[in-house]
């Protein structure tokens, strides 16, 4: 009997991750990238042959001479004997002083529109509803003009007027009682700070116990004590001065205080009334994407209203409402580039005073664009950062 002889066992051989299509695939993509980089170059080139038949030097030295221009609102010491890059850095500051405070407001403003277009009352929900579809459909442009327009209408210094004791709003912006502020005094607003942030670290533990066991616990006094009595208790160690300096009407301005300009001041509402539009509508979505079984479920256990909003639904709603936030804040930024329209001296408008006075249009060009690059990453890591904090782990 004989026995059957077994077939060989064939081996698979490993496929070649160099197969023809991928080669194919490979060679147009460095095709492409190579006429992408032969156009730059080309470019380049047609740009300092032009720049040196005009007898235009290229490169940022002349960031080192006296730039001669006059910045009206500078919160940065400057004066028109100061080069070109303190120009800059002044122009920088006015474009952060911008953006900052206009996230920071439309964002608060956007959230309480964007919660009132929920709410049971109907005056209420159709009032917020009126907001966001006029200062959506408007552009933004029209609405800067409309403020600016408005400002100058004001009436004079003289006649200015006081809405509140030692607040002034006239043709001359809005003026506001100040501060002076020395090194004591920021210790001790560190100190608050510092107070604040335990508050809320402070209030993620005691929430966690609540929801824990049930039973609620007052932040309040702990609170107080964070952010109001240590840095009391500091002010009073270092002789810290809280004087508050209000304006007074001298002549034809006002002296002391501080001044916001009407084309800052204009500036400002414009950016944050547009983008509190667009940013109520991401809230309501967001709101709306939490199932109505969480409401219920929190209702039934007792919870108040206020306390479900703030601790259970909202959490879950920044899952939704963080990645249309940072386009909305994005675009806050770059929008206020518009600010050379109404006269004031953001980074854009410093940048085109310095290409017609020394005729480096690359460079000024090329200066904006890294403000604003830079300033738009910074924004786009700390929102990432932030959704991928806030984001479910699963188990």
């Amino acid at each position: 009997m004989t026995m059957a002889t077994p077939e060989p066992v064939r081996r698979m051989r490993p496929r070649s991750w160099l197969t023809r299509e991928r080669l194919v695939g490979l060679a147009w993509q460095i095709v492409v990238v190579g006429i992408a980089i032969a156009i730059v170059a080309w470019l380049w080139s047609n740009a300092l042959h032009n720049l040196s038949v005009r007898r235009i030097s290229t490169g940022f030295a002349f960031l080192g001479r006296e730039a001669g221009m006059p910045i009206a609102d500078a919160w940065i010491a400057y004066s028109p004997k100061n080069t070109y890059l303190r120009a800059f850095i002044v122009g920088v500051a006015n474009t952060l002083r911008v953006a900052v405070i206009g996230i920071v407001l439309a964002t608060v403003l956007g959230t309480i529109i964007g919660i009132a277009r929920l709410s049971s009352n109907w005056l209420l929900s159709r009032l917020a509803a009126v907001y966001v579809e006029v200062l959506r459909d408007l552009p933004l442009l029209l609405q800067l003009l409309f403020w600016y327009v408005l400002m100058q209408g004001l009436p004079a210094a003289r006649a200015a007027w006081m809405p509140v004791e030692g607040v002034y709003l006239s043709n001359r912006g809005l003026i506001l009682p100040s501060i002076p502020l020395q090194e004591a005094n920021l210790w001790v607003i560190a100190m608050a700070a510092i107070g604040l942030i335990a508050s809320w670290l402070l209030n993620r533990r005691l929430v966690a116990l609540h929801l824990a066991d049930g039973r609620p616990r007052r932040l309040w006094p702990w609170a107080l004590v964070l952010i109001v009595g240590l840095p009391a208790l500091l002010s009073w160690i270092l002789g810290a001065s809280w004087t508050i300096t209000l304006p007074e009407l001298r002549g034809f301005n006002f002296v002391g205080g501080v001044t916001l300009s009407p084309e800052y001041f204009a500036l400002l509402v414009a950016l944050v009334t547009y983008t509190s539009a667009f940013i109520a509508e991401i809230v309501r979505s967001g709101i709306q994407a939490v199932h109505i079984g969480q409401w219920d479920a929190a209702m039934a256990l007792g919870l108040r209203r206020m306390f479900v909003l703030r601790h259970i639904v909202l959490p879950q709603a920044l899952r939704v409402i963080i990645p249309p936030m940072t386009s909305q804040y994005l675009n806050l930024t770059k929008n206020s580039s518009l600010a050379v329209a109404v006269g004031y001296q953001d980074i854009v408008s410093i940048a085109n005073t310095t290409l017609n006075q020394t005729g480096q249009a690359i460079e000024a060009i090329a200066l904006i664009m890294a403000v604003f690059l830079t300033i738009s990453l910074g924004i786009s890591l700390f929102m990432n950062w932030y959704n991928a904090r806030i984001a479910l782990v699963e188990r």
